[in-house]
């Protein structure tokens, strides 16, 4: 019989992970850039939402929720993986794989739901102006807000308990961050109960709002056709940033995905490692970017900060 350490072991190792000698000093420097990059970017936006009263809009509010979403699941990622690139050993202790397990499926659910209710403020917008500020009230936005938020964070924390649970008969994880799915396998029972309770998750969390993402914008584009050139945009202005967000966000969660669910050890390391987090880099730094740049009411508030600079009081 097993003794109970082996069946729950008090470490997991990261296996991808390989040694690159004086060369993960450079991975580090260029990671702990992108890192910076994501905190300073995302900051700029929802600092500049908070101070301008005139962002305080549906729109804006959610794409503040965007950036601290990104704020939230960059820091479950970065300051661990920052510290296994100079590290020789790539353990982690289980409570600290499972509360990373848990920080990065909440953000990376959250921010399909924050896309899907962003989707259904520009569907308001657009197909029923006249009713727009009837329908997205303040209570409304925070219902959504709230929604997005505490569904996923159920949901996936469900999903991890099933987890917990289970006697695992191994610790080595093929993946540079902990993941639901590589720590079910290494279970020695039967996971039917774990593997329905996460396609559940995932088809309520994730595929859910991506159809529903799209639903809005099939609409969108009807109405948007039989409009004035004006209209359209108008409406073309402030769509664009929520599709290029969406289709970025999906090419990434899409990959990890292939990489979880289908045999990938043919692939070399490296790429496994850059599409197994690919979407913990991209979109943190892709939305404050496409937001930032093509929305004039943000850019402009933020050029305006940059051009008064700071005041100094006497």
């Amino acid at each position: 019989m097993k003794s109970n350490s082996s069946l729950n072991p008090l470490y997991f190792q990261f296996t991808l992970f390989a040694d690159y000698g004086s060369l993960r000093y450079l991975f580090f420097i260029l990671c702990l850039l992108i890192y910076m990059t994501i905190i300073s970017a995302n900051a700029v936006i929802i600092v500049t939402v908070i101070l301008e009263k005139s962002l305080h809009q549906p729109m804006y509010i959610f794409i503040c929720s965007l950036s601290l979403n990104s704020l939230y699941g960059s820091a479950g990622f970065f300051p661990r993986f920052l510290s296994d690139l100079l590290s020789d050993t790539h353990l982690i202790s289980r409570p600290s794989c499972f509360i990373q397990m848990y920080v990065i499926t909440t953000y990376a659910s959250c921010e399909l739901t924050i896309l899907s209710i962003m989707a259904y403020d520009r569907l308001v917008a657009i197909c029923q102006p006249l009713h727009y500020h009837s329908k997205m009230t303040v209570k409304k936005v925070t219902h959504l807000v709230s929604f997005a938020v505490l569904y996923p964070a159920v949901a996936c924390g469900f999903c991890l308990s099933l987890t917990v649970r289970l006697p695992l008969c191994g610790n080595k994880l093929q993946k540079v961050f902990c993941s639901n799915w590589p720590v079910v396998q290494l279970s020695c029972v039967d996971t039917t109960l774990n593997l329905v309770a996460g396609q559940f998750v995932a088809i309520t969390t994730l595929f859910i709002p991506m159809f529903f993402v799209l639903y809005s914008y099939l609409r969108i584009l009807l109405v948007c056709r039989g409009s004035s050139s004006e209209v359209r945009g108008k409406a073309l202005q402030t769509c664009l940033p929520h599709i290029v967000t969406f289709m970025t966000y999906t090419f990434s969660i899409f990959c990890d995905l292939s990489l979880t669910r289908f045999e990938a050890d043919k692939l070399n390391p490296i790429i496994r490692v850059v599409l197994s987090f690919e979407y913990l880099i991209i979109p943190p730094i892709n939305d404050p970017l496409v937001y930032g740049m093509n929305l004039p009411q943000i850019k402009g508030v933020i050029l305006g900060f940059l051009k008064k600079g700071p005041t100094v009081q006497i």
